[in-house]
């Protein structure tokens, strides 16, 4: 009960008005994640920032989906003409099984449909399943600026660069066509903020010599950079270590979880990185019972809505800079509320 009582109080007092909102693959709390409605969705509903994670196709095309692996968010597995593609490849030092966009062209990526990945937690999303395509990062960025020229409201780009040391393995230098497209697009940060995140170091380091954008070094409650063996994400997050990261990044990017205690205090991350710095951009919060802590579910389903706005002003009072979040909608309500 003492904890369910600190939860509420610091829900209460949270600076809830002062996040960027980032809308994770979307407004994925709503649509299929990683799909153009998704994104025009979050964009509608007053997101910050869209977040596309992307990938490399056989042909060298940057596509947005949230793995390599395609079968948990395309109909990929039911086409029986890619039967064949189905492959187990070892991907950071785990053995996934499936089919991954590098050995797909454009055009057959282009023949299959996305759907809901989390389809028991959010069934109402799978009415959308088969609708949409593979969106190319050209793509995302011309419904960008088309939205912009819609709304007369900037909204930025938070590309992942998703698993390159693995996909430099395979030939394939995700780093080096990211670089290209930005230049292509015309891409610099201004017209449309934007942040580039991996949870590599490397790929960062070579960035950040690259070009001038502000770079987000993820960091996750486990484990390590798969381009560092021996390096883990709590030794990276350690004075010492926000203070090497600051070298050739701007941010991290913190499981929210490493943010807050179980009694919602804060952990003193936030604080550590900023004395070192960095911002705190930390993913990601959802609606969903499942993804919150027991004092904040409602009722028992794992997929029914629980105490939101709570969620986020708990993070907020520990002066995060910017939260990512599956349903931007409900993230714009509650910082409204509190700038009231």
């Amino acid at each position: 009960m003492r904890i369910l009582f600190l939860l509420a109080a610091l829900a209460f007092s949270a600076p809830g008005h002062a996040q960027m909102i980032i809308a994770h693959r979307g407004a994925s709390g709503e649509r299929p994640e990683h799909t153009l409605a998704a994104y025009e969705r979050a964009i509608d509903a007053g997101a910050d920032f869209i977040e596309p994670d992307l990938v490399v196709t056989k042909d060298l095309v940057l596509v947005a989906r949230h793995e390599n692996e395609l079968s948990d968010t395309t109909d990929v597995a039911a086409r029986e003409e890619f039967a064949d593609r189905r492959k187990t490849k070892e991907i950071d030092g785990a053995l996934v099984s499936g089919w991954f966009a590098e050995d797909f062209t454009l055009a057959e990526l282009r023949t299959l449909r996305a759907k809901e990945r989390l389809t028991g937690l959010r069934p109402a999303n799978a009415r959308f399943d088969g609708l949409y395509q593979v969106p190319t990062f050209a793509e995302i960025v011309a419904l960008v600026r088309a939205k912009q020229a819609e709304t007369g409201r900037t909204v930025g780009l938070y590309p992942e660069l998703k698993h390159p040391a693995f996909l430099l393995q395979q030939g394939i230098d995700s780093v080096d066509l990211f670089v290209g497209a930005l230049k292509k697009e015309g891409l610099d940060g201004k017209a449309i903020p934007l942040f580039v995140q991996c949870f590599e170091v490397a790929p960062l380091q070579r960035l950040d010599r690259l070009t001038d954008l502000p770079l987000v070094q993820l960091v996750a409650t486990t484990g390590g950079p798969a381009d560092e063996a021996g390096m883990s994400y709590a030794e990276m997050v350690t004075p010492t270590g926000l203070a090497h990261v600051a070298r050739y990044a701007d941010a991290i990017g913190p499981d929210v979880r490493m943010l807050v205690g179980v009694d919602g205090a804060s952990t003193g991350l936030v604080e550590a990185a900023h004395a070192a710095g960095l911002q705190v951009h930390g993913w990601t919060v959802r609606k969903e019972n499942a993804f919150l802590p027991p004092p904040l579910r409602i009722g028992s389903g794992e997929g029914t809505k629980g105490n939101y706005p709570a969620a986020w002003n708990i993070l907020a009072a520990t002066g995060v800079d910017a939260l990512f979040t599956d349903d931007p909608a409900l993230a714009v309500g509650v910082r409204r509320s509190a700038s009231r």
